[in-house]
């Protein structure tokens, strides 16, 4: 015995048949009348009618596949199709049994009218499931973001072992590496030939480097993980603070640092003390022959255009305060400007100017912490001025309200 293979057919099949039964019915009520001595016009209008109908949900469940609908909701889009005829049909028969009320010629109204119902339904049925499709799609992008959150927690805790291992795995042979040297030099320097002594040197300094390196790295690494909650804070208070902690250096080479009138802002207060310590240091590094001369100050950033991180000029609300730290020092060849803010791209040679290359790197992680940016702007010989935006005091209080 001969056995048939299922048949499935799916909404815009269902959508398309009931098309072309609309079709059907305009062929035959078209046929049917010419007995009852109607007019051509009568009939051609009554088949345009059906026709027009049946077409439109013929050509729609066809088309419904090279839309942006899911395909889940195709039934959907039927249902509300026949839904539309039913309740049409739930009108006209209430209509008709009023006493004195009736409909004349139902073989032509009644196709006529639940035919644009059906349209009706179609075109509620794909806006619905369109706004489906789009709950559903937002719906996905939001498991995306939670798988992607879950990957950069993951991310995050190997960062902070990373972060563990260097401060403890690779600090303590350095410091036991640096322990032996030193003591190499106070037993035996005296003993120690020339190149000796030299070769000693190059091993410390390198040690020295190695642990001055990890330890900024150790920093870099945990800005995230060890930050503290934002809070209101006053920058003048923080530079006080840097200024008392960098007072050797700024004695030595006769550093004037101007700052007064600064905002507060919302932020973490260490990790902030640390971005300006790392801007003055290197102010101060760079300052050339003359003694360096610093000046901080901040504006609203309605008063001055931000550069996005394309580079084009962006104004930014008014809600951040844009703060220039502007030296008068050697400055920076504009074609190295990117480079300076990239982990371990160094400009000067370690005999020149000592240092690990990751300061201003990690100046731009705690700004991009705070939900801001850092640019510089120089011309060799001119000075630099590093600029950086950090959020004014409760707008972080009402993005969360927000949120």
């Amino acid at each position: 015995m001969m056995s048939w293979p299922p048949v499935s057919i799916d909404g815009k099949g269902l959508v398309s048949v009931l098309g072309a039964f609309y079709v059907l019915v305009a062929i035959v009520t078209a046929i049917v009348p010419t007995s009852h001595d109607e007019s051509a016009i009568t009939v051609l209008v009554t088949f345009g009618f059906i026709s027009g109908s049946g077409f439109v949900l013929l050509v729609g469940g066809y088309r419904l596949q090279r839309t942006d609908i899911d395909p889940q909701f195709y039934g959907d889009v039927f249902r509300r199709s026949v839904a539309g005829i039913a309740v049409m049909l739930s009108i006209l028969g209430l209509y008709h049994v009023q006493p004195g009320i009736g409909i004349t010629k139902p073989h032509r109204s009644v196709p006529i009218l639940t035919g644009f119902a059906g349209v009706a339904g179609y075109a509620v049925g794909t806006f619905d499931a369109r706004a489906k499709t789009r709950e559903l799609e937002l719906e996905e992008r939001n498991r995306q973001l939670e798988r992607m959150q879950a990957r950069l927690e993951e991310s995050n805790e190997r960062l902070e072992q990373f972060a563990y291992a260097a401060s403890h795995d690779l600090q303590e042979p350095l410091r036991m590496i640096s322990s032996y040297l030193e003591l190499i030099d106070r037993r035996y320097g005296d003993d120690l030939d020339e190149n000796a002594r030299e070769f000693l040197e190059y091993a410390l300094d390198g040690s020295d480097r190695m642990t001055a390196m990890i330890d900024s790295l150790l920093k870099y690494s945990r800005v995230d993980t060890q930050g503290e909650p934002f809070e209101p804070v006053s920058l003048g208070a923080i530079l006080d603070d840097v200024v008392r902690d960098l007072e050797l250096r700024i004695e030595e080479s006769g550093a004037e640092i101007e700052y007064v009138g600064l905002p507060r802002v919302e932020g973490d207060e260490r990790q902030l003390r640390q971005l300006f310590q790392n801007l003055l240091s290197n102010a101060i590094e760079y300052s050339g022959d003359a003694p360096p001369r610093i000046e901080i100050d901040a504006e609203r950033c309605e008063e001055i255009p931000v550069p996005d991180s394309g580079g084009d000029g962006a104004e930014r609300t008014g809600d951040d305060w844009i703060v220039t730290v502007r030296d008068h020092g050697v400055g920076i060849d504009p074609a190295e400007q990117e480079q300076v803010f990239r982990m371990f791209q160094r400009l000067h040679t370690q005999e020149e100017h000592p240092g690990t290359g990751i300061g201003l790197a990690l100046c731009k992680r705690i700004v991009e912490r705070h939900g801001g940016e850092i640019w510089v702007d120089s011309e060799r010989g001119e000075g630099t001025t590093i600029s950086l935006t950090l959020p004014a005091v409760g707008v972080v209080e009402r993005q969360s309200e927000d949120v």
